[in-house]
């Protein structure tokens, strides 16, 4: 019993020392300004907060959200063909998709895919 309980704490003791040395060997050996700032919405943090905001980074993050909602609420509708009627699904999903598809060419028709502005 008393080898065991040895045997234990010699092993935390090894793991302790083990993560105190990955500590100190993965730290930064020099300090970047780029590195250490924080990104936020593509605007650099140690200038004016008064400089014009990008219509163009606004629009491109709107359409990945739009993008990413629809395949969030499109997921589901695959698990759900075996529990409902096939009638309704079909019609739910071609609802769905049509939306979709107006509201695609409606970004199409501003412009709004056209990331080379």
């Amino acid at each position: 019993m008393i080898t065991l309980l040895n045997s234990f704490i010699l092993i935390m003791i090894i793991v302790n020392i083990m993560m105190m040395m990955a500590i100190i060997l993965s730290k930064k050996s020099f300090s970047d300004r780029e590195k250490s700032s924080p990104f936020e919405c593509g605007f650099d943090p140690k200038s004016s907060a008064r400089i014009p905001f990008s219509l163009h980074f606004f629009l491109i993050t709107v359409i990945f959200l739009i993008f990413d909602v629809e395949i969030a609420l499109i997921l589901p509708i695959i698990p759900l063909f075996k529990l409902v009627n096939f009638i309704l699904w079909t019609k739910i999903s071609f609802f769905f998709i049509f939306i979709l598809i107006i509201g695609l060419y409606h970004e199409w028709n501003q412009n709004m895919l056209n990331w080379t502005k």
